[in-house]
């Protein structure tokens, strides 16, 4: 049985139309190198293998296989990371929950952008489907907050490039695939990281992905703050992990499934030097979660929040309503979450 993406196919011979012609000694060396990327990449581009065979066959015929090395290069170069730049918040609603953005005054309220031109809604999507939400803060180059629905977690970190988003950059481009891109001028690059005493910090965490695809999804600049290396690995990082275990225990839905809303945001600085001069360095952190306890028939609702810097000590649990009296911040305006315990 052939096992293919019918969306990538016409992509597959056009690349195979491109080389002909190639010189072929050029490329003869890199054959190994090319092949052995593919193999480590294969597991996510499976639906190729049967497209390649009549390449790898031509190749014999070649000085030194290049067609093969070149179609390996263009495939493992297509990232299938694609986010949608959208109008509006409710473009990507199933990220909320009952379909409720949060309420940031300034930022966003009752579910419309304050400011269309700084703030831009992002559907974050990968292999054709949405993985999670971010607003991001084109101004200050960093997310204001990046939302997604926890469905359990998978255990180790993989390896991921980081990538960033075109649309950004152009409006009105068509290029919707996630790439590097070498000097964007409305979000961060790894650039800006290099040297730095600040790591890239998820608001998603890879952690709280359900699986390998949902994990790498996550790796983009539009969902990484400059955050403090040691309070990543500690206070911050000890609550991520205490969060995912606390809604692995408490947190299933009526129909028995693992089932949790987070919103993870960042309060830019207003003094604080930009890193590279280009990048805000939020001052605080914040994050939520709202999910249904199937055994107590309740809504659960959990806060934390900590100072972006190395002192800050262990995270301490709060309520909603701790944290929009601290921040202005409301990440569940709904019934359910403001009345929700926290046992």
């Amino acid at each position: 049985m052939i096992l293919f993406n019918l969306r990538t196919r016409p992509v597959f011979y056009q690349f195979k139309r491109g080389i002909k012609g190639v010189d072929q000694r050029t490329c003869g060396s890199h054959r190994r190198r090319l092949l052995d990327h593919f193999i480590q990449r294969a597991h996510t581009k499976y639906q190729l293998v049967s497209l390649l065979q009549p390449v790898m066959m031509s190749s014999h015929h070649s000085h030194g296989g290049c067609p093969l090395a070149l179609v390996i290069l263009l495939l493992v170069s297509m990232d299938p990371t694609a986010t949608e730049v959208v109008t509006e918040v409710s473009n990507c609603t199933e990220f909320f929950l009952d379909g409720t953005p949060p309420e940031i005054p300034g930022v966003l309220q009752h579910g419309t952008i304050q400011d269309q031109n700084r703030y831009k809604p992002i559907c974050q999507t990968f292999y054709n489907t949405k993985r999670f939400m971010t607003l991001y803060d084109t101004d200050k180059k960093i997310p204001v907050f990046s939302a997604y629905r926890y469905t359990g977690h998978t255990v180790d970190r993989p390896s991921a490039i980081w990538k960033g988003e075109p649309q950004l950059e152009t409006p009105t481009s068509t290029e919707v695939n996630m790439r590097k891109m070498k000097k964007p001028t409305h979000q961060a690059s790894l650039k800006d990281y290099r040297g730095e005493t600040y790591n890239k910090g998820h608001l998603f965490p890879s952690s709280h992905a359900s699986d390998d695809i949902v994990q790498k999804s996550t790796f983009t600049m539009t969902n990484a703050v400059p955050q403090d290396k040691t309070f990543n690995s500690r206070s911050w990082g000890i609550m991520e992990e205490n969060v995912k275990d606390r809604m692995d225990e408490l947190c299933y839905n009526q129909n028995d499934q693992s089932e949790a809303f987070v919103v993870t945001g960042a309060i830019p600085s207003a003094n604080t030097p930009p890193l590279n001069n280009k990048v805000n360095i939020p001052t605080i952190l914040w994050t939520a979660f709202c999910c249904y306890n199937k055994v107590s028939g309740k809504w659960l609702a959990y806060a934390h929040w900590g100072d972006n810097n190395a002192n800050t000590p262990r995270l301490q649990t709060k309520t909603l309503a701790e944290l929009n009296t601290a921040h202005k911040v409301e990440p569940f305006p709904n019934d359910n979450c403001r009345g929700a315990s926290q046992s």
